[in-house]
């Protein structure tokens, strides 16, 4: 901490030293003059830039005395180029700027020098489902930039979210059907990323990073904007994908390296008529990639076409694809006893050979994915918007899908596979209707969403059931002896697809579909009471269906749930510094239940309220020294009650008193302290306990979903701007968590992997046409371990190489 804080004064001093008293002020409004409000205004050559408010106004802080030309672009109307002289240590007003309407569509804006803080994006219209600046929202959320994807040469999903604040990876992708995709940590509790655009999109596999402009991880309950089918009370991971732009361009990227991995991706951007109206972008990537293990492979073609259709000044229509066929083998997993202490406590004590996989290139699962989504946007006035989606996503498993369970039957440590062979598909649909509105009631300004929301998922099993296929050692020894079994046995199980589909013969095949069905209407409203403090009230009313298996109506039940979101902010220092406090909630479907003792006669069906999570958390937000430092610090306590569990005084009757508690703090710095400077470090503690719960063996543990309770990472990079080394850069980072327990039953005894920290370090030369990069992760060859009752062990040492050529 003190090195931090002198890093900090640093930065201050330097920064301080070059700021300007100087500020440029002025107006715009149409040839009605009306005002325009969210008109971009560019300093060109500069970097700086500001975006009108709801009167039209518009400010520059720290512009350098000088002539400059001024760029004011808006959607539907001209874009107008003027030239001003700033005078020094002076509030230079210039006359009111009128805009015309016209045939153009946002230029995009190509600014001459660098861009201030290339890793920290200050607004988004995805949190809050309207256009907010971070600063005026209550809610917390971290932005991995594209910018930074580039920066560390990533090419998988989990590699990016390791720039995300307090997230922590619990479990690879299995590939197999319903829940096939990772699934991290977030604030104590697990989620998997199924938002694309803020739509559901989801998958068994992995994502692929070739169309990724920024990752959003949302945080805390946000289930009043975005339901409970796709977040979790930890906070939900949003993907927004590459979009078509004005103009013609792209570029073909190839990244080679350690364990065959070879990633081959092309982006192109271009209009499709003479008038600049209909634009088009492609995003390609072929993906394969060997493991650090004995066995085991990934390999994927991904394709995302994807149009923008400007019919006039108020209509506008835009089409997502994103197309995958993926093929990989299971990733290792050793499960232990989830009901019982395991026959070690650490990793070393087991004597894992973490260089076997336990599996074959012949037994593989296969992922093909395809999310589309149509969006039209029509402008009601110049208060309100219309926006229309619709949002379907195909995810299926086909091939084989094994797991390493510690049953505690045979001698320690042993693990028996369960195999099975995986034919499944799940099928979403998701129709949303928002209205969007800003506009004045008297002097207070009111950004307001209000929506309806209609989604369906269907899921169709027709796999096999699993089958014993043998058992495994940690140190790779392998016996036949199946442990429900009473002879002991010695029957030999290769790993080819013939033995397993010999085994898999007499396994009955399932033929289940199961539909589930949300309606949902919400509306938020943040209210501005004066320019500096604003209050947001939301709420979401949500009716959730379950058809389950449509063969029987005994698993169908419904529930209607009601879920507010309260906020207030302050901004001390408008638009530089703001204290915020907010109320959010989460909830979770509970299906019936039967009770009552069978000796007393039938049982009955008993129903539940919905799960409930609430948390309260307050922090600051800053945007200092013209946007070169961006950080967030925020404290919150979530707290989930009305869990289902056994009625101490009766154990044939449920009761919904179960609670989970989880607190904790996060920090996040973006910096920008001096030109080619860019610095992204962010710090998490979580404490998380099982406050109530029918287990005594449980009762004051920490959930074994809530991973390491601290977490930190750090990126730098420094690119030279001047002088012979102009376009050379260097990075450097780090990524680090506490001894996490995988298994926890307290006095009862626990399983722990280590804590780790894991360096890694770039060098890239970078022209106005190409980039060239090498990238070394994981530099000191650290062997570390992710899970979730599980051992994962994670990729070693790994050299990456980085050709990117731009046109």
């Amino acid at each position: 901490m003190k090195n931090l804080m002198t890093l900090a004064l640093l930065f201050v001093a330097v920064v301080s030293a070059k700021a300007q008293n100087n500020k440029l002020t002025g107006k715009v409004t149409d040839v009605d003059n009306s005002p325009l409000m969210g008109v971009n205004i560019s300093v060109v050559g500069t970097g700086l830039g500001s975006q009108t408010d709801f009167d039209g106004a518009y400010s520059i802080q720290n512009v350098e005395a000088g002539t400059y030309t001024l760029q004011v672009s808006y959607i539907g109307f001209k874009t107008k180029e003027l030239v001003v002289t700033i005078a020094g240590n002076v509030e230079n007003n210039i006359d009111t700027i009128k805009l015309y309407e016209g045939n153009e569509i946002l230029k995009e804006v190509i600014v001459n020098g660098e861009r201030v803080n290339k890793f920290s994006r200050k607004s988004t219209a995805y949190v809050a489902k309207l256009p907010l600046k971070d600063l005026e929202n209550t809610q917390v959320y971290n932005t991995i930039t594209s910018d930074l994807l580039v920066s560390q040469i990533t090419t998988k999903f989990d590699d990016a979210l390791k720039n995300a604040v307090g997230v922590d990876k619990l479990w690879s992708s299995t590939g197999r059907g319903g829940d096939g995709s990772g699934y991290y940590s977030i604030r104590g509790f697990s989620v998997q990323p199924q938002l694309v655009n803020g739509m559901p999109g989801l998958t068994n596999g992995t994502i692929n990073a070739a169309n990724i402009e920024r990752i959003e991880v949302i945080k805390g309950p946000s289930a009043t904007l975005f339901g409970s089918s796709v977040t979790s009370y930890g906070g939900l991971i949003n993907t927004v994908t590459k979009k078509p732009y004005k103009g013609y361009g792209g570029e073909i990227s190839l990244t080679a390296g350690s364990y065959g991995l070879s990633v081959l991706s092309a982006d192109f951007n271009t209009a499709l008529d003479k008038n600049n109206d209909i634009y088009f972008r492609l995003n390609t990537a072929y993906h394969t990639e060997d493991s650090f293990q004995d066995a085991g492979f990934k390999k994927s073609f991904f394709v995302a076409p994807s149009l923008s259709y400007r019919v006039n000044n108020k209509l506008s229509f835009s089409l997502y694809a994103e197309i995958s066929e993926a093929e990989q083998t299971n990733a290792t997993s050793l499960f232990l006893n989830r009901a019982a202490v395991s026959a070690s406590t650490t990793v070393e004590e087991m004597g894992y050979n973490n260089k076997l996989s336990y599996t074959s290139n012949d037994l593989s699962i296969e992922n093909p994915t395809s999310n589309y989504r149509v969006e039209m946007d029509y402008k009601l006035s110049d208060a309100w918007q219309s926006q229309t989606i619709l949002s379907k996503s195909n995810t299926s498993s086909k091939g084989y899908y094994s797991y390493l369970y510690e049953y505690g039957i045979l001698d320690p440590n042993t693990f028996t596979r369960q195999i099975s062979k995986e034919n499944s598909k799940t099928y979403t649909t998701d129709i949303q209707q928002n209205f969007i509105g800003d506009f004045k009631l008297g002097t207070l300004r009111n950004r307001i969403v209000a929506g309806l929301d209609y989604y369906q998922a269907t899921n169709i099993n027709q796999g096999s059931g699993f089958a014993f296929y043998g058992n495994v050692l940690p140190n790779g020894d392998t016996n036949g002896d199946n442990p429900f079994t009473p002879d002991v046995e010695t029957d030999a199980y290769p790993l080819t697809e013939a033995g397993v589909l010999s085994v898999l013969a007499s396994q009955t095949a399932n033929n289940i579909k199961s539909e589930t069905s949300t309606y949902s209407a919400y509306v938020s409203d943040v209210l501005n009471i004066t320019p500096a403090l604003s209050a947001m009230a939301s709420l979401r009313v949500d009716r959730f269906d379950n058809e389950g298996d449509i063969t029987t109506d005994a698993d169908d039940y419904a529930q209607t749930t009601l879920s507010p979101k309260f906020g207030v902010l302050y901004q001390p220092i408008l638009d530089k510094l703001s204290v915020f406090a907010n109320y959010q909630n989460g909830f979770t479907n509970v299906a019936p239940s039967l009770v009552g003792d069978p000796a007393d006669g039938p049982q009955t069906l008993k129903t539940f309220d919905a799960e409930q999570a609430n948390q309260l958390e307050f922090g600051l937000k800053t945007n200092l020294f013209n946007g070169r430092l961006n950080a967030t610090v925020s404290y919150y306590d979530i707290t989930v009650s009305d869990k289902v569990m056994t009625d101490p005084t009766s154990a044939f009757n449920k009761i919904q008193d179960g609670e989970v508690e989880s607190k904790g703090i996060e920090i996040e710095i973006n910096a920008n302290p001096i030109n080619g400077l860019n610095i992204k470090a962010g710090f998490s503690n979580n404490d998380s306990e099982i406050t109530k719960t029918d287990n005594a063996i449980l009762a004051g543990t920490r959930p074994i979903e809530a991973g390491a309770e601290t977490l930190y990472n750090l990126w730098t990079n420094y690119e030279f701007q001047e002088g012979n080394l102009d376009g050379f850069g260097v990075g450097f980072g780090l990524n680090g968590a506490s001894e996490s327990s995988i298994i926890n039953y307290g006095p009862g005894g626990t399983f722990d992997l280590p804590s780790y920290t894991i360096y890694n370090s770039s060098v890239f030369y970078q022209a106005d046409k190409y980039r060239v990069g090498l990238k070394l992760n994981n530099m000191f060859n650290e062997t570390y371990y992710k899970g979730w009752t599980t051992i994962t062990p994670q990729q070693p040492r790994v050299l990456l190489a980085n050709f990117t050529y731009k046109f």
